[in-house]
């Protein structure tokens, strides 16, 4: 790193806000709330700063995801840095764009064209409207939203909840994996003391809307706009999606409840708004580093999917012997009462033993089909990823890190979808007040999950191109960054 350290004192904070939306036009695509692109521009009198965050999937990530995350288009990123710096004279590097993550049903945004003429427009009108300011950080606390969808197995291995496959059996979950309930949060007020702008931080996967499958920023959306109805007039809160990459919503999957993402942004909201209040601003400084580091990529797919094929053999094998089917399983399965709770011991007949222990070997078959249907979609996932590793001809991937110090804050990124494990422990080795993690930032390039997880058969583990050696490359230049800020 070339970056020398300087002190700064703190001065006159100037900073501006402003919107565009970027929802798609298309004829007969449902709208539930508008998308939009959010731009806080911030200048100390020595260095300037973007913060933008857009209610996307993922930033550029049509290519690295054979178009399944298509949206943004690998040019938007390079082109609105070199706009803004171009016409703004606000250096490229300086600019952090953030992708909430919220899923489509389909195209959900305007063209590529529009993305890039919309989002530079909102960046443009910020910087017009720059005012003087105080900031301040502080976090938030809020547990009732989110489960962390890894389950730990008492084999030792992982099982992820997922609508591409069963849970697993409850016998065989040993416990859940760790949520980060903390809403990191940096406070911008006007002179006069009225807030100008809220940056909040959550860790969450927005995947689903509503049932309709309409165009939506989800409950973050939600959240944002119950933030800015209860602070002042014109007052923006930008959403910056976190290591969120193993967390779900809570009803994820309640099949019993229509989904609505009110409660859970309403409640988000309203957990921000407590301690929004109790932030006290002042003068800040700002500071920005921003590294390229190669990752490597995975070699050990072909290994993982023949362990997978064996094991795939080896529950087909278990299959002999299913005698019943499931509506013989059935009534006999509701005549004995085969539930956890009556496993006493009685005096049956022969019949009866004999009914009992194909009741037993059925209920046996069906865990296996339903861990075959994990195996498929984990092969066949594999095998995207291999392709998608294969037709790069690279073997690492190249990954942008920025910090940016603002205040007594401190804003950390990643293009990774990271998990909430590897968030936590950022926070954790990081030496400021408050740490906002920003994944999904500035590219995208799938799943980040802890080195310790490999071996563990976990979703994230499986939709990964990277080697687990990028965790501690990854953590290495971090710690680095939190030193030179």
């Amino acid at each position: 790193m070339d970056n020398i350290k300087t002190q700064k004192l703190p001065c006159a904070m100037r900073a501006g806000v402003a919107k565009s939306d970027i929802t798609s036009s298309e004829p007969g695509v449902e709208i539930l709330d508008s998308l939009y692109a959010k731009a806080l521009v911030l200048d100390d009198g020595v260095t300037k700063v973007v913060i933008i965050t857009m209610d996307v999937t993922a930033i550029g990530g049509r290519k690295i995801s054979c178009n399944i995350l298509d949206d943004v288009g690998e040019e938007f990123l390079p082109a609105l840095r070199a706009r803004i710096e171009k016409e703004l004279n606000i250096p490229g590097c300086n600019v952090l764009v953030n992708a909430s993550h919220t899923h489509p049903p389909g195209r959900m945004l305007c063209d590529d064209a529009e993305q890039l003429e919309r989002t530079f427009d909102a960046v443009r009108q910020a910087a017009q409207n720059m005012t003087q300011v105080k900031i301040g950080c502080g976090s938030g606390y809020e547990n009732r939203l989110t489960i962390n969808r890894t389950l730990k197995l008492k084999n030792g291995l992982e099982w992820s909840i997922r609508h591409t496959n069963p849970s697993p059996p409850k016998e065989e979950v040993a416990a859940s994996s760790p949520i980060d309930p903390e809403i990191g949060l940096l406070k911008i007020d006007r002179l006069d003391g009225r807030t100008l702008a809220v940056v909040y931080n959550f860790a969450c996967h927005p995947l689903f809307g509503d049932a309709k499958g309409s165009i939506t920023a989800n409950f973050p959306g939600v959240a944002s706009k119950v933030i800015e109805e209860n602070l002042d007039d014109d007052t923006m809160a930008l959403f910056i999606q976190g290591a969120g990459g193993n967390i779900i919503d809570s009803g994820f999957k309640n099949f019993n409840q229509p989904r609505d993402i009110k409660p859970m942004g309403t409640k988000l909201g309203l957990s921000a708004l407590d301690a929004i209040k109790k932030i006290s601003t002042k003068g800040a400084t700002l500071n920005v580093i921003s590294e390229i580091i190669e990752l490597p990529r995975r070699t050990d797919i072909p290994e993982r999917i023949a362990a997978l094929l064996r094991e795939q053999t080896e529950l087909l094998a278990s299959l002999h012997g299913t005698t019943l089917n499931f509506e013989e399983f059935f009534a006999l399965y509701t005549k004995y009462d085969m539930s956890p709770d009556n496993h006493q011991e009685k005096d049956y007949s022969d019949m009866d033993k004999l009914n009992r222990r194909n009741i037993r070997k059925y209920l046996q078959s069906l865990n296996a089909m339903e861990k075959l249907a994990q195996i498929q979609d984990k092969i066949s996932t594999l095998e995207k990823h291999q392709i998608i590793n294969d037709r790069s001809g690279e073997t690492t991937i190249k990954a942008e890190v920025m910090g940016i110090k603002i205040g007594d804050c401190v804003i950390i990124s990643s293009p990774a979808e990271l998990l909430v494990e590897i968030g936590l422990n950022l926070k954790k080795i990081s030496p400021y007040k408050t740490t906002l993690v920003a994944a999904f930032s500035n590219g995208y390039i799938h799943y980040g999950p802890p080195a310790e997880a490999y071996d563990k058969g976990g979703y994230e583990v499986t939709e990964c191109l990277l080697a687990p050696e990028w965790e501690n490359i990854y953590k290495s230049t971090v710690k680095e960054i939190f030193e030179q800020l």
